[in-house]
């Protein structure tokens, strides 16, 4: 039997444990911890014809520091027959410092240190800036409930986008509550005319007809920038996926993330899904939308 792996890891309190008792949930084998050296015996394990198992996931927590843990994943990846992915949970520091000020737990970091929490926490990212180039999913948990965390697992890992397809999220945002930690492309919206001084415009969304009769009609620069970025996504995504990735984040942001971006990322997700030649798996989220 061939095994499909995802190795969960991340920042210190950004929902690796939450992450893996939901795969477990979805009928994955989750290993805990595991020590680096003993990745490729769980692949093994794994492999054998009458292990049962399909799926593995592997935490990697504070051993993750370990320096066994680069040529590990490495001979892991080489060695497995089928697919490794690599899932990396962030957060920002200021939500991570009050998830850890309200459970009065130490953060694991700083170990007999007398550093802080924030500065534990900034370590923490400076050590793990490797793993998380060389992870093919990121996603920034900030803003997200444990139950939307569970979905964002249902819909990346659930979904086989097959070998020559990657999913891709098409999402809206906020400039002004800061540009998502998980984006891969980041597009800035603010040129376009702001539906919000618009008072008839201001408590709809981009959603609504109206918006976006006010953003396309007499606006030629919107029609434009919409068929430009779509031949910008029909060049990078196959390049994408020729380098082995299988998820990517593309992000529309505007002031507030509720007029401008929202009609942008509405429309490119349905070009993108009405192009059967390009392969994606669009799914669409709007961070702000509520705020």
């Amino acid at each position: 039997m061939v095994a499909e792996f995802v190795v969960i890891t991340g920042m210190s309190g950004a929902g690796r444990s939450q992450a893996a008792n939901h795969f477990e949930d979805l009928g994955w084998y989750v290993v805990d911890n595991l020590p680096p050296a003993l990745l490729p015996k769980v692949r093994e394990f794994a492999d054998a014809p009458d292990s049962g198992i399909s799926r593995v996931g592997l935490v990697l927590g504070l051993n993750l520091y370990h320096e066994e843990v680069v040529p590990a994943l490495a001979a892991l990846q080489d060695s497995a027959e089928g697919s490794v992915r690599i899932l990396f949970l962030d957060a920002s520091t200021p939500e991570l410092v009050k998830r850890f000020e309200s459970t009065k737990r130490r953060h694991p970091f700083a170990g007999d240190s007398p550093m802080g929490v924030s500065e534990a926490i900034e370590a923490e990212r400076e050590a793990l800036g490797y793993l998380r180039s060389e992870a093919d999913v990121v996603v920034d948990t900030s803003e997200y409930s444990i139950y939307q965390l569970n979905r964002f697992i249902d819909e990346v890992f659930e979904l086989d986008a097959g070998p020559e397809s990657v999913t891709t999220r098409i999402m809206s945002f906020g400039f002004k509550n800061g540009i998502p930690l998980d984006a891969d492309l980041v597009l800035d919206c603010r040129f376009l005319p702001n539906p919000y001084w618009v008072e008839e415009l201001r408590p709809l969304t981009g959603q609504h007809e109206a918006v976006k009769d006010f953003l396309l009609n007499g606006q030629p620069m919107a029609e434009t920038f919409l068929q430009k970025t779509e031949d910008l996504l029909k060049l990078l995504v196959p390049a994408y996926v020729r380098e082995g990735k299988s998820y990517l984040t593309i992000a529309f942001g505007c002031t507030g993330g509720r007029h401008r971006s929202v009609f942008v990322a509405e429309d490119i997700n349905q070009r993108l899904t009405e192009d059967p030649e390009l392969g994606v798996r669009p799914l669409i989220t709007h961070r702000d939308l509520d705020s």
